[in-house]
């Protein structure tokens, strides 16, 4: 069986990474942004064990029999950074200096920094992600280590662009499969 026959045996499980990640983000930053307090910080750690968490990393494993090295380490990490963020945050935060915090967030953008040169080579959409979100935990690290809360809230801001970004691709990959055509764009790599 070639690679392509395999690939069209299984279903496209990006749209499911991207949609899990994309609505576990935009929570997450509008508590970063400012917009609601901390007190909405339980509904983030259900949905980061359940959508952004568990979805992903099934979304990820889904994607090792399309032979998709990407994809799969893509939405197994970002899975598991969702779990780790949870895990964290109900059992461990305050136990933890916040200068170690930052360079957890730095290290994920590190991680993501080489993410997105890999997507340079991906549509454009998702090139837009990898940037955005890079840019994200860069911020939020930043301001870990600095202690200024305008570059936690820059973050913040940051993230919900990410999410946005992700959702449109979740989306596009959907609307595009389903009515076998271009309806939205999502540029050339």
């Amino acid at each position: 069986m070639s690679n392509d026959e395999a690939v069209a045996r299984f279903s496209n499980p990006a749209p499911l990474g991207l949609a899990g990640f994309a609505l576990t983000t935009w929570l997450l930053s509008m508590i970063n942004a400012g917009w609601f307090s901390a007190d909405a910080m339980n509904m983030v750690l259900a949905v980061a064990l359940t959508y952004g968490g568990t979805a992903q990393i099934i979304a990820g494993v889904m994607e090792l029999p399309r032979g998709n090295t990407f994809g799969a380490t893509a939405f197994v990490s970002y899975g598991a950074f969702w779990w780790s963020f949870a895990l964290f945050v109900l059992f461990l935060h305050d136990k933890v200096p916040g200068a170690f915090v930052g360079w957890y967030l730095f290290m994920w953008g590190v991680f993501t920094f080489y993410m997105w040169i890999a997507s340079l080579r991906a549509p454009r959409a998702l090139q837009l992600i990898f940037l955005a979100l890079w840019i994200t935990f860069f911020l939020l690290a930043a301001g870990e280590w600095t202690g200024m809360s305008g570059l936690h809230v820059a973050g913040g801001y940051m993230g919900l662009i990410t999410a946005l970004l992700a959702f449109y691709l979740s989306a596009a990959e959907v609307i595009n499969q389903t009515h076998q055509k271009r309806v939205l764009p999502i540029g050339a790599p």
